[in-house]
């Protein structure tokens, strides 16, 4: 049977990144002590995220290039760099879409079918908004009896209050037929049907923006502070730190979803 160095690693959600550290915190007091380090700890830990998340997409780019040596040529000439950009992420997400038609062109049958084709890759259903809310189900419970609900009580509550507005309907994962593709097809990760809207520009103006503020250190010589037009957009609110946990997993899980289907493709050819 077919298993990489890398399964392992690929397979465990990010999920339990944001688990160990709320574990980690029960030794901490529930009072105003807390504000003094929370930054700190939800910073370390939106970073662990987002480096996991980046190095599995790496992973996945080499185990790719491992089994297929035309996929193997063309990944030589490209550029993900650290796959943190949403288009490096997109590419990747179209990449192993297309590994796993290409081991299995049966899939080309239910193409036509969108966003629901993926979500039937994924998870063999076609309800996104279950999807997205057994993400931040599991994340409010994970956090409401913890300290981490005590760092930015104000943002857990939004959060809490809002992640159902925030993800309601908004398609995240789309497979759209286009003849005039080379491939038969566009694939979105995170944008809608027509390749725009979607949760693409809250991924690069909440996780993306802020993952170079925290990686970089840009606030070491930066005010550390919102201008005046910030704080007046209409989704400013969405910029805390849960709404960013939450989309990272959602972007875990469905990489994590279709590197199992590229798995089990592949035990079904050359690798069985």
């Amino acid at each position: 049977m077919y298993k990489s160095k890398h399964y392992n690693f690929i397979i465990t959600p990010i999920f339990n990144i944001l688990e160990e550290s709320v574990i980690a915190c029960r030794g901490i007091g529930d009072g105003i002590e807390t504000q003094t380090i929370s930054e700190y700890i939800l910073q370390t830990t939106f970073l662990k995220m987002t480096g996991a998340s980046e190095q599995k997409l790496k992973c996945i780019c080499w185990e790719l290039a491992t089994n297929d040596y035309e996929y193997r040529y063309q990944y030589l000439n490209k550029n993900y760099g650290e796959c943190s950009k949403y288009k490096d992420k997109n590419d990747i997400y179209t990449d192993l879409i297309k590994a796993i038609i290409k081991l299995d062109t049966s899939l080309l049958k239910d193409v036509g079918e969108g966003e629901s084709f993926i979500l039937k890759l994924i998870k063999d259903s076609d309800d996104s908004n279950k999807f997205t809310n057994s993400i931040c189900d599991g994340i409010i419970n994970l956090v409401k009896n913890s300290t981490f609900s005590l760092f930015a009580s104000k943002d857990f509550s939004y959060f809490y209050s809002n992640y159902n507005t925030f993800f309601d309907n908004k398609e995240f994962a789309i497979l759209k037929p286009n003849k005039d593709n080379d491939d038969g097809f566009n694939a979105y990760l995170l944008k809608g049907k027509n390749g725009k809207g979607g949760l693409q520009k809250y991924f690069e103006s909440i996780v993306y923006r802020h993952r170079n503020r925290c990686a970089h250190n840009l606030t070491s010589y930066q005010e550390n502070l919102p201008t005046l037009s910030t704080l007046s957009e209409k989704d400013y609110d969405y910029n805390n730190y849960f709404f960013r946990f939450s989309l990272l997993i959602l972007i875990d899980e469905i990489f994590i979803r279709l590197y199992k289907k590229y798995i089990e493709a592949l035990k079904n050819n050359s690798y069985a």
